[in-house]
């Protein structure tokens, strides 16, 4: 099966789960949405979508892919996956930032895990994360055996 992973990121956890769900799967083509010219899913037999969520919303880039490419998704093996240290964000945050045709036709859909790192937040991000999340160090959630079983999901 032909696969397409884009993916949305500002600090690069996202991307990470994107490249670790490609080695997964095998053969899969990653494009990093915001860079250059979007592949178009007509070209694939397995569109995966992924993004970070901040305050419980993903990237622009994502939400701007689903909707500039709604057709071409249709028909597809659809995969989605979010990016943030929150495990227990669930169902409403794909609810809220997934169409809901979309959100329908995922085969999968899970989140994955996040990192943080001060070094790379602005001071409002740190404030926050201090603030609300109780997290002011490094942290990362990026959870492998969730990664494994989105990957073998898609795969069946």
């Amino acid at each position: 099966m032909k696969t397409l992973i884009v993916y949305a990121t500002k600090y690069g956890a996202a991307g990470e789960v994107a490249r670790r769900i490609a080695d997964r799967i095998g053969g899969a083509a990653l494009h990093k949405l915001g860079e250059g010219a979007v592949p178009s899913p007509s070209e694939f037999d397995c569109v995966i979508i992924g993004s970070p969520l901040y305050a419980g919303m993903i990237r622009k880039e994502a939400k701007a892919f689903q909707a500039n490419y709604a057709d071409a998704l249709k028909g597809k093996t659809i995969g989605l996956f979010l990016c943030g240290i929150d495990e227990n964000a669930g169902a409403q945050c794909f609810e809220a930032n997934f169409e809901p045709d979309i959100l329908q036709a995922a085969k999968a859909h899970a989140v994955l895990g996040g990192i943080f790192d001060p070094k790379k937040a602005n001071f409002f991000e740190r404030f926050i994360m201090r603030a609300i999340a109780k997290h002011s160090a490094y942290i990362n959630t990026i959870n492998n055996d969730k990664i494994n079983r989105f990957a073998e999901d898609m795969r069946e």
